[in-house]
This record gives C-alpha cells, sequence and structure tokens, in this order.
C-alpha cells in the first residue's frame, strides 16, 4: 500500500527553469527508499514537498492520502524529519527539547529516549548551544524517531559526520524500521549509506526520474559498455547512434572509449553492441557508485 505519493510534481524557483519537471513514484508502506542525484537534482526540494514547507506548482503530493499543505498537523503526528541543515534552539536543554515533543506525540516513547541518550552518551541538562554538529544531528534522530512515526523522511541527515557517527546514526535508522516497520525516504551523498540502508533506489536528474528500481535488482539488470573510440565510426554519428538504443540510459566519451550505460546484463549488453557492428565492445557489472557516475555523467 502506498504511503507517499508524488504524481506529475513540478516545481520551479526561477521562472522557466523547473527544478522538478513532472516527477511521478510512489513510497509504499515499509519500503526504504534511497534518492539520488546531483546537488541541485531536487533531492531536497522534493523532501520539502513531502513535508508541506513548500507547495507544488504542478502535480499532487500526498501522505497517507492527505495533502501535506492542507492537513498539516494530521500529517506530521505521523512523520518523523531531519535534515542537513536542521536547527534546534540552542538555548534549550535536551531535556526541554524531549519535552516539547513528548506533548506534541501522543505515542512519545521515554524508554527509547532514555536509551538511545545512554548510547549517545547525552545528559537532559546539556544545552543544545554546547553540542558538536554530530550530538546536535543525534537529539535531532532522537526527537524524529522516539513516537514511532509511520514514515521517517531524511534529507541528508549524516552529511558532516564522521564516519564512525554517521554509521552510528544509520544503525538507528535501520532499528527503527527493523522494529516498528516505519517507511523510510531518506537522500544520501554516500552511496554506501543508500546500499546499507534502502532496497530501492530513485535517481533524479534534470528535473526527472531517470532510475526507479531495486537496489538488488540494478546489479543485475544494469552494465556498462564500453566501446573502443576505433570502432565508434564518424565522432558526429558516436553518440547519435549509440543512444539510440532502447535500453541505453546514458554516454559519455571516455580515454578509453565511448562508456554506456545500458538496462542489460553485460551477455545482453555485449548481444546490443554486436546489433550494432561494435566488435571491440567489452561489459562489465557496475556497483551503485559507479553507476550513479556513469549515469549523472553521461547525459546529454
Amino acid at each position: 500500500m502506498s504511503v507517499l505519493k508524488f504524481h506529475d510534481v513540478r516545481r520551479a524557483y526561477v521562472s522557466g527553469k523547473n527544478v522538478l519537471d513532472g516527477v511521478s513514484f510512489d513510497v509504499n508502506k515499509g519500503e526504504v527508499v534511497g534518492l539520488l542525484g546531483r546537488n541541485g537534482a531536487g533531492k531536497t526540494t522534493l523532501v520539502r514537498l513531502a513535508m508541506g514547507m513548500i507547495a507544488p506548482q504542478g502535480g499532487e503530493v500526498s501522505l497517507f492520502g492527505m495533502d501535506p499543505r492542507s492537513q498539516p498537523l494530521a500529517v506530521k503526528r505521523r512523520i518523523g524529519y531531519v535534515s542537513e541543515d536542521q536547527i534546534l534552539p540552542g538555548f534549550l536543554a535536551i531535556g526541554q527539547v524531549l519535552q516539547l515533543h513528548r506533548e506534541l506525540f501522543p505515542d512519545w516513547d521515554d524508554l527509547m529516549a532514555d536509551e538511545l541518550l545512554r548510547r549517545y552518551g547525552l545528559e537532559h541538562g546539556r544545552r543544545i548551544k554546547t553540542l558538536s554538529k554530530g550530538q546536535a544531528r543525534q537529539v535531532a534522530l532522537l526527537c524524529a524517531v522516539c513516537h514511532k512515526p509511520e514514515v521517517l523522511i531524511l534529507d541528508e541527515p549524516a552529511g558532516g559526520l564522521d564516519p564512525a557517527a554517521r554509521r552510528d546514526f544509520l544503525e538507528t535508522s535501520i532499528r527503527l524500521l527493523n522494529e516498528s516497520g516505519s517507511t523510510i525516504l531518506f537522500s544520501s551523498h554516500h552511496m554506501g549509506d543508500v546500499e546499507r540502508m534502502a532496497g530501492r533506489a530513485v535517481m533524479l536528474h534534470d528535473g526527472k526520474v531517470l532510475v526507479d528500481d531495486d537496489l538488488d535488482a540494478m546489479q543485475e539488470r544494469f552494465s556498462l559498455l564500453i566501446v573502443p573510440h576505433v570502432d565508434a565510426g564518424p565522432e558526429e554519428d558516436r553518440r547519435a547512434r549509440l543512444s539510440a538504443h532502447p535500453d541505453c540510459l546514458a554516454v559519455r566519451d571516455r580515454l578509453d572509449g565511448w562508456h554506456i550505460v545500458i538496462r542489460r546484463t553485460p551477455d545482453g549488453a555485449l548481444a546490443a553492441a554486436a546489433d550494432l557492428h561494435f566488435d571491440d565492445a567489452r561489459a562489465t557489472v557496475l556497483g551503485l557508485e559507479e553507476l550513479f557516475i556513469e549515469l549523472a555523467e553521461g547525459q546529454s
């Protein structure tokens, strides 16, 4: 059952230039979906639309079948949210911040909050302004998860944290998923984080969904086909010939030849190369980070 829907969503900040240009996908109950894309691809805009912070200029966004803009209280009681630039009131103590959330959320779990405070080595009396960036992010995550939200939305939540703090942050998120079956939508620049947490990846490029697939399936369905320059024909014809294949997702010119991301296994990719009369092509599987780079760099 879908809990979060984006349907033909459009949003621009500058007239005539859409950050999101017809984005559509659903997030189903219990799914963990990683949002990928270059800086400026629209990941944060999509998250802010889901949170009801901004309104779409076209299309529809819904959470639990509700508009997050017109029914903000009903939606926000059921979600948790952490972002890279989230700022908690520096003059408040941790205990005061937790008390505010306890009053806002009827399902607040004091035992879970106390356990996380002990795990993070934090005390109720510490003021937010005295915390490190990583500690402040831990408090924000604690506030987001201790009412056991049905949907957890994370926008680069571990950005700027050291590897140990980032791993601990993710383990807490994964634990929440395992214990309560929460749905998670998160954006991250760290491919390893996406591989550890997500079951599915949605990649945005130029305001559109470029790839939306199960992570395990991506390892099986996508390959990198490399065609030597000497085998590619006249230069003006190369990209057109390669891009014309229906399974081609990206093409870029590299020192060792033309790199083509193709929605096929390596054997299938070589068969496609043979159909195009590229005799010396080679094909290989792609890791998620390699796939992300090749797709992002290989768009015309």
